[in-house]
């Protein structure tokens, strides 16, 4: 599969059903059970639909989605970064998560960032947000490093309280 978008360290490809083992291992990571939920995908059949019904819908209802982030030198997946259209926001936000192994090494800014270039390049997004949990202080700090400027506290659909950030090009 081609990649969308390339830097210098990364590689960042649209999900395929085949990745379905990788979304199982990422969606069961401490991180994203902390700071993201359980979206109950936790055998192929889940993960496959978790696929069809998110990532590859999106790609054909909007253009974007959330991208496989994978590490060049050893071609391992290690997160997902991208775009998603939620209902409950105005605008495409940002998501991103990373395996824990590949955390702290400035792999989550790198693909952040070429996805904010790629939105306003290659998608003509003028304005994207990115919601966060309040304690989730990791993921806060990079969106104010990547320009996102806090707005107010959002409620999701399950009325969890989050922080929503905004960033204009």
């Amino acid at each position: 599969m081609e990649f969308i978008i390339e830097t210098d360290r990364l590689f960042l490809r649209k999900l395929e059903i085949e990745d379905f083992r990788f979304v199982i291992t990422l969606l069961n990571s401490p991180g994203w059970l902390k700071y993201i939920g359980d979206r109950g995908v936790k055998n192929e059949a889940q993960a496959i639909s978790y696929l069809q019904n998110g990532p590859v819908k999106s790609y054909s209802d909007y253009g974007f989605g959330l991208y496989k982030v994978e590490e060049k030198i050893s071609g391992l997946p290690i997160g997902f970064c991208g775009l998603l259209k939620r209902d409950t926001l105005k605008h495409p936000d940002l998501g991103f998560a990373l395996l824990p192994e590949f955390m702290g090494r400035g792999y989550a800014f790198e693909a952040a960032n070429a996805c904010l270039d790629f939105a306003k390049a290659n998608l003509g997004i003028p304005i994207l947000q990115a919601i966060a949990l309040p304690d989730n202080t990791s993921s806060i700090r990079l969106l104010k490093k990547l320009g996102f400027h806090y707005q107010r506290p959002f409620q999701n659909l399950e009325g969890e309280e989050l922080a929503l950030f905004e960033l204009q090009f």
